[in-house]
């Protein structure tokens, strides 16, 4: 494009970067012939037996391409125990993987590990998630699917809690997801191929534990927040899906966070983790295979996954 640069496209990262490296060498060739005498390209008839030719043809016969090839994944809280898992669950389904996180050189860890790119954001900072939407645009070229996972936790009687305290939570665990949820929409617009915007939310949301309610209470706005965003650009083929787990061991659900929730129930901390119908410990694994099938999901907005082993005090109705 005379004036602005080349531009690629292909299925993943790695098909992008030979396709534009085979350009950059002919541009050179081009160029160099042109100094030195006349470039011409071979016949249509020359090329046609070259792309046709039988093993050439057995190689593309070949090629399987994974259901998220092409998809651009964005990942907040990309360091953590759910979002490493998600990122790897959607680096196995051929996505192309960003990460987003407060903490750089674990981030960057993960996603050296899913072949993918991070970045260090403050997703309560609007000026610096728009300026980390602006380089993965410039990196990928869009987004198709954000997953809006990052979050804190913080206790306390809802009566006796400081307010800075709730004020903390709600810019975080409230404020976060919408700052990156508006960011993410402005860009599908742009694309006009719609895309799907994924929440991480909590059981808390729809049945709140004792002295857990600075948490809990975002939480349920986020839920009411992703359900806004399906109705409000559904027709644009935007969906909006959310997971709530529960008891996932990550950074937020410390082994310190543990004892005091089992405390707080005034149980062990092993009944803590297992206490579903299931009776088994939920994994992080478990939330990330829950994102994966909303974001396959084409004809799904406005759901609530539960990922709990199974919890009816929390269940939807």
């Amino acid at each position: 494009m005379p004036g602005v640069g080349m531009f690629a496209a292909g299925n993943s990262v790695d098909e992008v970067s030979k396709i534009a490296a085979i350009a950059e060498k002919t541009i050179t060739v081009i160029s160099v012939a042109e100094t030195l005498g006349r470039f011409e390209s071979i016949s249509e008839e020359e090329l046609f037996a070259i792309e046709y030719w039988c093993l050439e043809q057995a190689k593309t016969e070949t090629v399987q391409r994974a259901p998220l090839a092409g998809h651009v994944v964005v990942i907040s809280g990309g360091a953590g125990a759910i979002g490493a898992a998600t990122a790897q669950a959607f680096f196995e389904e051929g996505a192309a993987i960003f990460l987003l996180d407060l903490d750089g050189s674990p981030v960057e860890e993960v996603a050296t590990s899913v072949n993918g790119k991070s970045i260090v954001c403050d997703i309560t900072d609007t000026t610096s998630v728009n300026a980390v939407f602006r380089t993965i645009c410039k990196t990928y070229g869009g987004i198709d699917i954000l997953i809006s996972n990052a979050g804190a936790a913080w206790q306390g009687k809802i009566g006796e809690v400081n307010d800075a305290v709730l004020r903390q939570s709600f810019e975080l665990n409230f404020f976060g997801h919408q700052n990156l949820a508006k960011a993410t929409v402005a860009v599908m617009q742009k694309q006009g191929t719609g895309g799907s915007l994924l929440f991480n939310t909590s059981k808390q949301a729809v049945n709140p534990g004792p002295n857990f309610g600075p948490y809990g209470l975002p939480k349920a706005a986020t839920l009411s927040l992703m359900r806004q965003y399906a109705v409000d650009y559904g027709d644009q083929g935007i969906r909006a899906n959310a997971v709530n787990a529960d008891r996932i061991r990550s950074g937020l659900l410390t082994g310190d966070l543990v004892a005091k929730r089992a405390k707080a129930r005034g149980i062990s901390e092993s009944d803590y983790m297992t206490a579903n119908l299931l009776q088994k410990e939920v994994r992080a694994r478990d939330v990330a295979e829950a994102f994966i099938n909303l974001a396959k999901s084409d004809r799904t907005t406005g759901a609530i996954m539960t990922v709990d082993g199974g919890n009816i005090a929390a269940a939807l109705r």
